[in-house]
């Protein structure tokens, strides 16, 4: 009677420790998938949002034309094609960023293979966060006096690229990365997300 009383006590307790771990993990998963939704999104607004700018100068806007300075603000004032091809152009590449977001938390992103949305994802974030960041932390340094660049230099630029342009592009690659995280951990452990998450791809 004991041995076996003893046997159904640590089957219990391993059977009670094992259920613990998988709440635990399961847990892990949940956060995962929420955070990988709402970023998903987040970097989804980013892109959109950036798209919305260069259709606005590709239509010939010209305010905030000087923040942007050097040949892109010149091509801008002098007008043509050619501006309107450059603007057109970075404007279906922040669609396509934006797309590649959704994807990662919408049900049709589901016809695209897992590797080749992480591969994408991974590229895009990584050249995302390196532009944004290596020209944030440059422009800082300029505008700090810590570095000296020679000949002229529109300071009410470098602060919008500081301030705004390249910070875009680095908050941007972030939320993507952290989308692109989300996204793998959720595919990779075979556990159901968060509703939360269910309820954005349905």
């Amino acid at each position: 009677m004991r041995l076996s009383f003893d046997g159904g006590m640590l089957c219990q307790g391993w059977m009670s420790s094992w259920w613990r771990g998988v709440g635990r993990c399961w847990l892990r998963v949940d956060r995962a998938g929420a955070v990988g939704t709402v970023t998903a999104y987040a970097a989804a607004v980013a892109a959109f949002g950036y798209a919305v700018v260069d259709l606005y100068w590709a239509l010939g806007g010209r305010a905030l034309v000087s923040t942007v300075g050097g040949y892109v603000e010149q091509f801008a004032r002098r007008g043509g094609a050619l501006p309107i091809l450059v603007a057109a152009a970075t404007m279906v590449a922040k669609l396509a960023g934006g797309l590649l977001a959704l994807a990662l938390v919408r049900p049709w992103g589901r016809v695209v293979p897992r590797g080749w949305l992480l591969a994408g994802s991974a590229a895009a974030s990584a050249l995302l966060v390196v532009y944004g960041g290596v020209n944030v932390l440059l422009g800082a340094l300029v505008l700090s006096g810590a570095i000296h660049p020679g000949g002229s230099m529109d300071r009410t630029a470098l602060r919008w690229h500081v301030g705004v342009w390249d910070l875009w592009f680095l908050v941007w690659g972030v939320l993507l990365a952290l989308a692109a995280v989300g996204y793998w951990r959720r595919t990779v452990t075979g556990f159901p997300h968060d509703a939360a998450a269910d309820r954005a791809r349905s």
